[in-house]
């Protein structure tokens, strides 16, 4: 089978679907399976990928930039683009996929954000998008989806039978280890100029991430812990103060907890697996991921995790995570007060994920991913029948 992949975000490693599209297709190149080819298919805006897999072979496009550009791309240029290259299938893996496909097509979809929560589609044209993928993803072949509590929401949101969605979970890079890199840890202290001891949360600021619930933690915290739990903001900082991204540095200074509480920017891929090991401990209060990857990776670095106790979570993290109940600033306190204090509830939760972590690895990812192909490449070529 010769598959087509739309790469559009190749070069965009700190988002969950560049991440995804870039760690697929190196395992993919990895299984060595003689049933699978793979062409990447790049957007015009990159004109020299990094980190190309040994092996995959890769496709130039042009066309326009921005928005529109991107549009047109999923649309237009890469199923264009996969007929030329004649490939047998066609994967987009992330929620933009073509109207109309020359060969088949599957479609990852990672989460249904802007119909779960509506106000992450406001506006005339995100309406207009998400419409427009809604019906794409309708017409596909089959759609991949990375965890159950996913897979539930895009049956109930997009109305999809249960057998047109395969789970195939994500994983943790192999970099995130207790001690595999450690060497780099102090390095990466004094480039983010980080105390000996904190808490760590990395990710978005936007509202579904409540930050605001984990700041609101902070006000237990500080008068119990003090300086012995300083909390370490990573992420790149957006324009505070929209319905969409609370305003909180304000809350922040607000419940005066500017001493406590520092923001670091975004964090290169290459620094986060040694920014979790020093980490004493990592909280993830998001109220809606379509996997939440943070999760795992923290606990494959062996650093205790915080986290809502939402389904998805509670999925990946099985029982290997401390949580709490969804929008509980004194629950999340609690838990993050017990893990600092109590070294024997520390060292069970360490064990705990560190053996979680290893039931989700790439190479299971990609041969999940590939039992999909052939069954729609079969289904799209079933075997003549011989004359009788």
């Amino acid at each position: 089978m010769h598959v087509a992949l739309n790469c559009w975000f190749w070069d965009q490693p700190y988002t969950g679907s560049g991440q995804y599209v870039r760690h697929l297709a190196d395992a993919l190149a990895r299984t060595q399976s003689a049933d699978v080819s793979l062409t990447l298919v790049m957007p015009p805006h990159i004109a020299q990928p990094q980190g190309v897999p040994a092996g995959a072979n890769v496709v130039h496009t042009s066309g326009p930039g921005g928005n529109p550009g991107k549009v047109w791309f999923e649309q237009r240029t890469f199923p264009a683009a996969a007929a030329r290259a004649k490939a047998d299938l066609a994967h987009v893996p992330y929620w933009g996929a073509p109207l109309s496909s020359p060969v088949p097509l599957i479609v990852s979809v990672l989460d249904v954000i802007p119909l779960a929560i509506p106000a992450y589609a406001s506006g005339f044209l995100p309406r207009l998008y998400t419409s427009l993928q809604t019906a794409a993803a309708r017409g596909a072949a089959h759609i991949i989806t990375i965890s159950h509590a996913a897979k539930a929401d895009i049956e109930q949101h997009l109305s999809l039978p249960a057998d047109m969605i395969t789970v195939t979970h994500l994983a943790a890079d192999e970099a995130f280890h207790p001690r595999m890199g450690k060497e780099r840890d102090e390095d990466v202290r004094k480039k983010y100029n980080l105390p000996d001891q904190f808490v760590l949360y990395i990710g978005g600021f936007d509202v579904r991430k409540q930050v605001t619930q984990l700041i609101s933690a902070y006000t237990y915290v500080a008068p119990a812990l003090g300086e012995e739990a300083p909390l370490i903001l990573a992420g790149r900082q957006p324009d505070w103060g929209s319905p969409l991204f609370p305003d909180i540095p304000a809350e922040i200074a607000e419940a005066k907890l500017g001493d406590l509480i520092t923001f670091i920017g975004p964090v290169d891929e290459a620094d986060k697996p040694s920014l979790m090991r020093l980490a004493d401990l990592f909280v993830f209060p998001s109220s809606y991921e379509g996997f939440g990857l943070p999760v795992l990776e923290a606990m494959a670095s062996g650093t205790p995790v915080v986290a809502n106790d939402i389904p998805v979570i509670a999925e990946v993290s099985g029982d290997a995570a401390y949580l709490v109940e969804a929008g509980s600033s004194r629950k999340m306190a609690a838990a993050i007060i017990a893990l600092s204090v109590d070294k024997t509830l520390r060292e069970t939760q360490i064990s705990r994920a560190l053996g979680q972590s290893t039931h989700f690895h790439w190479r299971k990812t990609a041969k999940e991913t590939v039992a999909v192909y052939k069954q729609v490449f079969e289904r799209a070529n079933p075997p003549s029948l011989s004359a009788s």
